[in-house]
C-alpha cells in the first residue's frame, strides 16, 4: 500500500470528482469479514510525556499531520451487497473531531484504557483513529490499579506475586504530565503506521527533528544461518491458554508493566526479541501447568514489519504474521541457552521466508470472483472450524520506538510508550511489548471471557520472572 494524493477540488472547496478509491488489502478483509462488537478490533498505543500540551496547538498539528500522510483519511465506501469486494475511500479532510480532551482527575487514565478496548472508531467515517489527550496523568512509580485495565511498573527480577495478593497503592502526588491514547481500528490500519503520523504531529507541534533513527544491524553471519532449520510440524493443533477465572463481561482486560530491557551477552547469537519469545513461551508453558492442562506443543504468532519508517512509510496494515512453533520438550526453562538459539533459528528462517500476510489461503479467499457478502460467510465458517489450529498467543514486539516523540521544550519527549494488540478468543491472549528510554514496556492483553484481572497479574508476573531468566544462559 503506498500514499495516495487527496483528490482534486473546485473553488467551492468540494470535491470536484468522486473520491479515489483503494480496494481492500488482504488483512483489512480478512477482518472486516470477522468484526465482533464483544471483542472490537483496536489497538491502543499510550505515550507518555512529562509536561503539557496546548489544546489548540496539538490540534493543528495532529490534523496537518493527517493531511501529511493522506492514506490515513479513508472511510469505508458503501456498496451493494452484491459488490465483489469493500473500497477505502480516501476523504481530503477528516468528517469528525479527532482529537478530544477528557476531563483530567483521578482515574481519567483507567478510564481512557478502557475506551480504548471497548470503542473501536467507526469505519464508516474518516480517519478511522482517535486521540484522547489526558492532562495530568502520568503514572506514579510503584503503583497498580485494581481495576482490569492497570499500570504496574516494577524493577526486572523481583520475585512474582500470588494472583490474589493485594495490590501496591501510591498515596503521594501525581506527576503532571500528559499522556496521549491512540485507539486504532485494526481493521484499517496498525500501530507503528499511527505511530508515524503522531512522529509528524510531535515535529510539527514542538519544531524538533523527529526523524527514525537506524534500526540495529544484524552481524552477517546471522543472516547467513536463516536458511534451514530444524521446525517442529506444524500440523498438530497447538496448546490453548487454559481457562483462570473468566469474567461475567465479554470484551478485553489490559495490564501494563514496565521492566528493564533484559541483558544480552555482546556476540549472543539471539536477540531482544528472542529473549520476549521464550519468555512468553514459559510464561504459557507454566500457567497451562499450573491449570492441570496437558502439555501440547505450542505455536505462538510474531508480526513482521518491514517498512520504512521515514514519512514515506506505507500507511495501512502492514506486517505480515508468522508462527513460531514449540514442542513440549524444548520449552525446559532448565536448558535456556538451547531454547533461545532454537529460538534464534527458527525466527530468522521464519523473518527471511517470502509470504503473503496472512498466507496463501488467505490470498485464495480473498480474491473477488464472487460478491464479498458470500466471502465474509465462507470466512467466518472457516474461522469457527479452523479454532483448534490458531496459535497459542501473540507476542508483538514493536523493539525500540524509533522516533524521539519530543513534542518541544514544555511537553517534552516521551519517556514510555505502550502498544495492545486485540485479544479476542479462541487465541485470547497477546504480549506487546516496545523499548522506549531504555525501558521495556510490557502490555498484557487478554479476552475477559478466558482470564480475569488477577489471571493477568499473575501472567505478567510470570512473564517477567522467565525474561530475567534468559540473561541466566549458563551455557556460554
Amino acid at each position: 500500500m503506498t500514499a495516495l494524493e487527496h483528490p482534486a477540488r473546485d473553488g467551492t472547496d468540494g470535491p470536484s470528482r468522486r473520491p479515489a478509491r483503494v480496494p481492500f488489502p488482504v488483512v483489512d478483509e480478512v477482518s472486516r469479514h470477522c468484526l465482533q462488537e464483544e471483542e472490537p478490533e483496536t489497538v491502543h498505543i499510550e505515550v507518555h510525556l512529562p509536561g503539557r500540551l496546548d489544546p489548540a496547538r496539538l490540534t493543528t498539528a495532529f490534523t496537518e499531520a493527517l493531511h501529511r500522510h493522506p492514506r490515513i483519511l479513508m472511510r469505508e465506501a458503501a456498496g451493494p451487497w452484491y459488490r465483489r469486494r469493500y473500497e477505502w475511500e480516501l476523504t481530503p479532510d477528516p468528517d469528525l473531531e479527532v482529537v478530544s480532551f477528557p476531563p483530567p482527575g483521578p482515574g481519567a487514565l483507567q478510564r481512557a484504557r478502557t475506551r480504548a478496548l471497548l470503542t473501536a472508531p467507526p469505519l464508516t467515517a474518516s480517519p478511522p483513529i482517535r486521540l484522547e489527550v489526558v492532562d495530568g496523568a502520568g503514572p506514579p512509580v510503584g503503583s497498580e490499579a485494581t481495576d482490569a485495565v492497570g499500570t504496574a511498573p516494577r524493577a526486572v527480577g523481583t520475585a512474582p506475586r500470588a494472583v490474589g495478593t493485594a495490590p501496591r497503592t501510591h498515596s503521594g502526588p501525581r506527576p503532571k504530565g500528559t499522556v496521549l491514547f491512540l485507539t486504532v481500528n485494526h481493521t484499517a490500519l496498525d500501530g507503528p503506521a499511527c505511530l508515524r503520523v503522531l512522529a509528524t504531529a510531535a515535529e510539527l507541534y514542538g519544531g524538533k527533528d523527529n526523524s527514525p533513527t537506524a534500526p540495529p544491524v544484524r552481524p552477517p553471519e546471522a543472516e547467513a544461518k536463516a536458511v534451514q532449520v530444524d521446525t517442529p510440524s506444524t500440523w498438530t493443533p497447538p496448546a490453548r491458554v487454559a481457562h483462570g477465572t473468566p469474567e461475567p463481561s465479554p470484551g478485553n482486560g489490559l495490564l501494563v508493566t514496565e521492566l528493564g530491557v533484559p541483558h544480552r551477552p555482546k556476540g549472543s547469537p539471539y536477540t531482544v526479541n528472542d529473549q520476549l519469545m521464550a519468555a512468553t513461551a514459559l510464561m504459557i508453558t507454566h500457567w497451562n501447568r499450573e491449570h492441570g492442562a496437558r502439555p501440547r506443543p505450542l505455536r505462538i504468532t510474531m508480526p513482521v514489519d518491514d517498512r520504512p519508517r521515514g514519512t514515506d512509510m506505507p500507511i495501512g496494515n502492514g506486517t505480515r504474521l508468522v508462527e513460531v512453533p514449540f514442542t513440549v520438550e524444548e520449552l525446559n526453562a532448565g536448558q535456556m541457552g538451547e531454547l533461545l538459539r532454537r529460538t534464534a533459528e527458527r525466527t530468522r528462517a521464519l523473518k527471511s521466508l517470502p509470504r503473503p500476510q496472512l498466507g496463501h489461503g488467505a490470498a485464495l479467499l480473498t480474491a473477488p470472483v464472487v460478491p464479498v457478502a458470500w466471502r465474509a460467510a465462507l470466512t467466518r465458517g472457516l474461522r469457527r472450524a479452523a479454532g483448534p489450529w490458531t496459535s497459542t498467543a501473540l507476542l508483538s514486539n514493536i523493539g525500540r520506538i524509533p522516533y524521539a516523540l519530543d513534542f518541544g521544550a514544555e511537553a517534552g519527549r516521551a519517556h514510555a510508550v505502550w502498544f495492545s494488540a486485540p485479544a479476542r478468543t479462541p487465541r485470547g491472549l497477546t504480549v506487546t511489548t516496545a523499548s522506549t528510554a531504555g525501558r521495556l514496556h510490557v502490555a498484557l492483553r487478554w479476552s475477559r471471557t478466558l482470564l480475569s484481572h488477577g489471571d493477568g497479574a499473575h501472567l505478567r508476573d510470570l512473564f517477567e520472572h522467565y525474561l530475567h531468566a534468559t540473561e541466566e544462559d549458563r551455557s556460554r
